[in-house]
Parts: C-alpha cells; structure tokens; sequence
C-alpha cells in the first residue's frame, strides 16, 4: 500500500523536468474531459451540493482531485462534500481516508455500514459479489445523500466501465444498456453524475500512480478470478493494442442511437410503418436500372419519368 503522502505539493516537487510534464498534460486532458462532460451533460449547477463517493481507489480519488481544481476555477458556485462507505471490510485501514481527507481540508464523513456481512452470508464462497455489493451500497448513499442536503451523488466511473458495463449487459444479460453520464434513481429522488465519463482509465491510472494517492484495495472482489467484468477487460485492452481508438468509437456510439436501426419494439413502432409516396422524392443513387429479361407486361409499372 502506498504511503499516505503529505500534501499534493510535496510529490510534484520530486518529479525530474519530463515528469513533472508529463503531469501537467495529464491534469490537463484530465480536467478537459472532466469540464466537458460535466458542461455537456448539465451535471454541476450553481448552488448544487455535490457528494463526491470516495471508494479509496484511483478513480474516486483523481475524481474528487480533478473536482476540487475545478470547483475553484467554475463560474459557478458549488460545495464538495468526500463520502466514504465504510463496509466493514476486515482488516480495512479505517485511518487511512480521514487522514487524508484532513489533509485536504475539505468537509467529508465516514460512514458506517457493515454490507460485508450481508454479502458474505447471502453469496456463496467463489460467486461474483459486486451485484449485490452495488445495491446496498447504492442504498446507503442514496439515503445519506438525502440527510445531508446533496443534490448531486458523484461516482468514479471512467470510459472504460461505461464500454464494460454496455458488453456485460449484451453478452451476460441480453440487453443493450450501460452506465449513462447522468442518471435520475428510480423514484426520483436523487441525480447521479459520472464527470469521469469522458475519461480513458489509463490516464487515470497514470494521473493516480504520479499523485500517489494512498490506494486501498477491495478486498471483498478485487481478488475473485474470472469475473466477467475481467473478461471484457481482456477484450477491450486486446481492441485498445490492435485498434487504438476503438473504445472511444464505441463509446461515441453510445451518443449516437438510432432507434429506427434497431428492434426494440417498445422503443420505436415498427409495426405501424407503412409507405408514403404522396411527396415529391429525391432522386435515388444508382437508380438508372436496365431490365433483361422479365414476363410481366410492363404497361403496368408506374409511371415515374417525371418523377426526381
């Protein structure tokens, strides 16, 4: 585990020249891509009380980073509050992320839920716990965010999740659906915000290991094998070496649906389409045809010489 570091300061200071450049490229693509999504999506207004979720990892600490810099160069006004889920996790460094948090002087809490007991006695030894691991999670914050007045729940996951989770749920579910940069729960309640959306994770590893952010491992899934979110990982990084550019084609897809090229039925009307040959078309490609051979008398085609 890495040391908890004294200030962000102190870590740039022991980079060489070409480091310290490196960096700065980074925060840099960083925040673009934080600032756009966030613009693009309306996910931080003025007034808003954003409850940024620290897990403790890469993503959640270079989010809430990227956050605060941001937060002091917006032309709006807006509070950060750190929340941290203490799952009660044997052996979890419980002084690790206020020490941390205290560092950074900003307004945070620790909460306490022991989840782990209810995921280790519900899923049997060796299955994938993340499902339910989420849903009480998701339960807990959702609630705490309402006690303290947040308007906005902010969670850590990048570009990369967002492609995961689309093929998870085609080749594991049979649904196509991902993880959207903002989302309204279920009864409304409450806006979840992902501002990393735009974000590649190995920028974000690259930013996390340069920070030496003090990470703690989940020890409750990070050390199942064979996960499926594992597997379209692999897929992804074989993509991102063959083809590079790939997962974020994959992810502009996302923004670019056409639901009439698809098959939901409940989504477009598909059994309503009919033709409509009232207007005056444009002229089809190719449309100049020569007919061979045919038995059909062709007084009876239409007459579409006038027709461009």
């Amino acid at each position: 585990m890495n040391a908890l570091p004294t200030t962000p300061e102190v870590s740039v200071k022991k980079l060489t020249s070409e480091q310290a450049l490196q960096l700065s490229k980074l925060e840099k693509r960083l925040r673009r891509n934080v600032g756009q999504a966030i613009a693009e999506y309306n996910m931080i207004e003025d007034g808003d009380k954003v409850m940024v979720c620290l897990s403790g990892g890469k993503d959640s600490f270079s989010m809430l980073d990227i956050l605060l810099k941001l937060q002091k160069a917006a032309p709006i006004q807006f509070e950060i509050v750190a929340v941290n889920l203490d799952q009660k996790q044997p052996g979890f460094p419980e002084h690790i992320l206020p020490e941390y948090l205290e560092s950074l002087n900003i307004p945070y809490y620790i909460v306490d839920k022991d989840t782990y007991s209810v995921v280790k006695e519900k899923i049997s030894e060796g299955k994938t716990t993340c499902g339910l691991c989420s849903r009480l999670r998701r339960g807990t914050l959702y609630s705490f965010a309402e006690k303290i007045g947040a308007t906005k729940i902010a969670l850590g996951h990048h570009m990369d999740d967002i492609v995961e989770t689309m093929f998870l749920n085609m080749f594991y579910g049979a649904k196509l659906k991902s993880m959207p940069p903002k989302l309204r729960s279920d009864d409304g309640r409450n806006i979840v915000i992902r501002p990393l959306a735009h974000c590649r994770e190995q920028d974000i590893l690259d930013y996390s290991n340069f920070q030496h952010y003090p990470i703690i491992p989940c020890n409750l899934c990070g050390s199942q094998e064979n996960l499926q979110r594992q597997n379209i990982k692999a897929m992804l990084n074989a993509w991102d070496k063959q083809t590079p550019g790939r997962v974020q084609n994959i992810f502009k897809s996302l923004k670019n649906v056409s639901l009439s090229q698809l098959a939901d039925t409940d989504l477009f009307d598909f059994s309503n389409l009919a033709i409509d040959r009232t207007e005056k078309r444009k002229a089809y490609e190719f449309s100049d045809e020569v007919v061979s051979s045919t038995n059909i008398d062709e007084s009876q085609f239409i007459n579409i010489t006038n027709i461009s």
